[in-house]
């Protein structure tokens, strides 16, 4: 397998450094990490999507007002997923398996971009969308992102081990270094996608943490910006916590054997761009 590292949209919140942890200006930059898998048989797998075209060219349609604002959320046509397959010479079609870490507006947009791909995800993950209960959750989960999608494939949180975290499924017609590693938390039915590669494997978290200073060290470091979206944005803190310390002593002690990173560090995804070791 080839693995492309994509930001597939741009957020830039007022608290610069205090958000990002480097940014020397006012505004923050964060982006959204999304992975392009070139397989043998089953085509091109994208790693969720980022925002796609539509939120970009018409964000008051698809996007809640109140991020739109708080995150500063930047209207780059050219950094969403399908642009970004067609600029590596792909086709749309060519995408045929989107695994999803969660259904948020900023992982989720782009699956109408791509209307012939199979959907992997948790089933609690679409349940708790299709719910919208609270407020915040109207804001999170916006259905004109997905809501005439019907090519769902859900999964329930059981199955194998992967070093110690109780449940992973090898996904339904993908190969099987491909897995969907539930992790409770940010969402109900959020999950990080664990994929093996011959040197090891890649975690990518999504948003079980948003900071490098989070894994990879016994003692949590996060910027006070990030800290706090991710408790704002908790569905279940007490999960969330734990889910992401169960994360960082794995970090600790599998860090040569497994690359860790989450889904809005832009040093993270640099590094990976240019095969250079996470600090």
């Amino acid at each position: 397998m080839k693995i492309h590292h994509l930001s597939c949209g741009c957020m830039c919140p007022l608290g610069g450094a205090l958000y990002d942890g480097f940014s020397t200006g006012l505004k923050a930059h964060l982006v959204c990490h999304c992975l392009l898998i070139e397989t043998d048989h089953a085509g091109l797998v994208l790693v969720d999507t980022g925002f796609g075209q539509q939120d970009m060219r018409a964000p008051g349609s698809r996007l809640s007002g109140f991020f739109r604002a708080m995150n500063n959320i930047q209207r780059r046509v050219e950094l969403t997923a399908l642009a970004q397959v067609k600029a590596l010479g792909f086709r749309a079609e060519d995408v045929r398996h989107i695994v999803l870490t969660h259904l948020d507006f900023d992982h989720a947009g782009g699956l109408t971009d791509f209307p012939q791909a199979r959907i992997h995800l948790m089933q609690q993950e679409i349940d708790t969308a299709q719910q919208r209960h609270s407020w915040l959750s109207r804001e999170r989960y916006r259905p004109g992102q997905w809501g005439g999608i019907s090519n769902w494939q859900s999964y329930q949180p059981q199955g194998e081990r992967w070093f110690g975290f109780e449940a992973v499924h090898a996904l339904r017609d993908l190969p099987p270094e491909i897995l969907l590693v539930p992790l409770a938390g940010h969402t109900t039915g959020h999950a990080g996608i664990a994929i093996k590669q011959p040197d090891g494997w890649l975690l990518h978290g999504g948003d079980a943490w948003f900071y490098r200073g989070e894994m990879r060290q016994q003692r949590r470091h996060c910027t006070p910006g990030l800290r706090f979206y991710q408790w704002m944005m908790a569905m279940d803190n007490q999960a969330r916590r734990h889910n992401q310390q169960r994360l960082r002593e794995l970090s600790c002690q599998h860090g040569s054997e497994i690359t860790f990173f989450c889904s809005h560090d832009a040093r993270e995804l640099d590094a990976l761009r240019v095969n250079a070791p996470l600090r």
